[in-house]
């Protein structure tokens, strides 16, 4: 990708146009990470870029605001025109741009350490912000006045949140002022680029400082109240000695480095529900009653108000709904555990089981004993063959309904306990229970 990069630079630059790496890319190169992407800022306007690279040249849709998407081999880069943005519409997007000198365009981004320009053929960084050394400082520092820097696009509140955590930096403090000061803006940003950014922090290296920050600006509690919520709801100490709920969610996000989506927003919302059904009883005991089937609720109604995707919504939401099943474990039957093993989200709520404990008393024993559980068990130990049909039950007498799923169900549990293993036996108890049947029928006539 870079070689390719550094071909569109060449052809820019030998056509006598000015041409760099920008923005976060070059960022990832003093941090020695290889970027993801490669931007490039040029002299050259959209019509002139348009004209060197002519079919290569796809993807106009930018070309308003001076972008063409160019592609080199297997690759597409964004090329942008040097430009100034004039004025800011919906706290978004600039009214207008006219394009400008490198140094202009450097002064129009968000924050000094993506407003740092690379020339790769001379190898020259060329910085007008002083990022290169808030990189070395560690630091987040939005360009020129912070204040007019998140007015023209507030989603740059979240963008200062999810750099500092995905890379291990603070924010500067005049940033971070002028983030709580306009934290309550945050409500004219469109509910998917909002989610894009969260998702980003919560798969972070480190979510609980996201979790953090995110309180600590004000964001949470215009973006997630029913997180912010759980601040000072009490919980029993004798099992949740790390304090209120809020905390322990933090405690459970602070044993996850970039984990998987599901288990991220499992984590975040498992307990959600524990504001709206905390009680005490007469003797003094704190109780969350059904919290887990509130939890889930509210967790499906915040995750469609985000605009998450149904399949990350039902993932996400059966673990919310299941996470207390796991206290019941050592009480099973062994084809109710089965079922549990065989559960899609099973892994995700195992790994949501050990983070909660660990977060909490810090008893293992469970989680311990599903692992151990779960290697004696092959994939058809699991979920064996069935071993009959309703159609074999119909040829036994039984009209077809409701009654053949329900006998049908119970052969299926005598299987999962290994106390009936074929065909044979199957059909056996199946005679048995319409004999039974036939019996209590006659008894009851009588």
């Amino acid at each position: 990708m870079r070689e390719e990069a550094i071909r569109i630079v060449r052809i820019l630059q030998k056509a006598g146009f000015i041409a760099f790496f920008a923005g976060g890319c070059v960022r990832d190169i003093l941090l020695k990470k290889e970027p993801h992407d490669i931007d490039i800022a040029t002299s050259a306007t959209p019509d002139e870029i348009q004209n060197l690279f002519q079919e290569k040249a796809t993807g106009l849709t930018g070309k308003s605001f001076g972008v063409i998407r160019v592609k080199s081999g297997a690759h597409f880069f964004e090329v942008a025109t040097f430009r100034t943005d004039i004025g800011s519409e919906g706290g978004r997007w600039p009214q207008a741009i006219k394009f400008s000198t490198p140094e202009e365009d450097a002064l129009r981004r968000d924050f000094t350490i993506n407003g740092i320009f690379y020339d790769p053929l001379a190898n020259k960084i060329i910085d007008y912000v002083g990022g290169k050394e808030d990189i070395e400082k560690k630091v987040i520092r939005a360009i020129g006045d912070p204040q007019k820097r998140f007015e023209e696009d507030h989603l740059r509140m979240l963008r200062a949140i999810r750099f500092a955590v995905s890379l291990g930096f603070e924010i500067e403090e005049k940033t971070w002022k002028a983030i709580q000061i306009s934290a309550h803006n945050i409500i004219h940003i469109s509910a998917e680029r909002i989610r894009e950014e969260l998702d980003k922090i919560f798969t972070s290296s480190n979510p609980s400082r996201g979790l953090d920050l995110l309180d600590q600006s004000g964001l949470l509690y215009i973006i997630l109240p029913e997180i912010y919520n759980l601040h000072g709801v009490e919980q029993p100490k004798e099992f949740h000695p790390e304090g209120d709920a809020f905390n322990h969610v933090r405690f459970l996000l602070s044993h996850l480095h970039h984990p998987s989506l599901e288990l991220s927003l499992a984590a975040l919302f498992h307990d959600v529900g524990k504001a709206v059904t905390f009680s005490r009883d007469t003797t003094g005991q704190i109780h969350f009653y059904g919290h887990e089937i509130v939890g889930a609720q509210i967790t499906e109604k915040i995750m469609i108000r985000l605009r998450y995707s149904k399949d990350i919504i039902k993932k996400v939401v059966e673990c919310v709904k299941n996470h207390m099943s796991f206290k019941d474990v050592p009480k099973m039957k062994k084809s109710t555990l089965k079922k549990l093993i065989l559960r899609p989200t099973f892994p995700i709520e195992l790994e949501l089981h050990r983070i909660d404990c660990l977060s909490s008393h810090g008893n293992l024993s469970i989680y311990n004993f599903l692992n151990e559980i779960k290697g004696q068990y092959t994939a058809e130990n699991l979920a064996p063959p069935k071993l009959i049909t309703g159609y074999d039950l119909i040829a036994l007498g039984i009209q077809p309904g409701k009654r053949v799923g329900e006998i049908l169900e119970l052969i299926r549990e005598a299987q999962l306990e290994d106390k009936i293993s074929s065909r044979t036996e199957a059909l056996l108890m199946a005679e048995d229970l319409v004999r039974n049947e036939q019996v209590k029928k006659i008894n009851n006539f009588k």
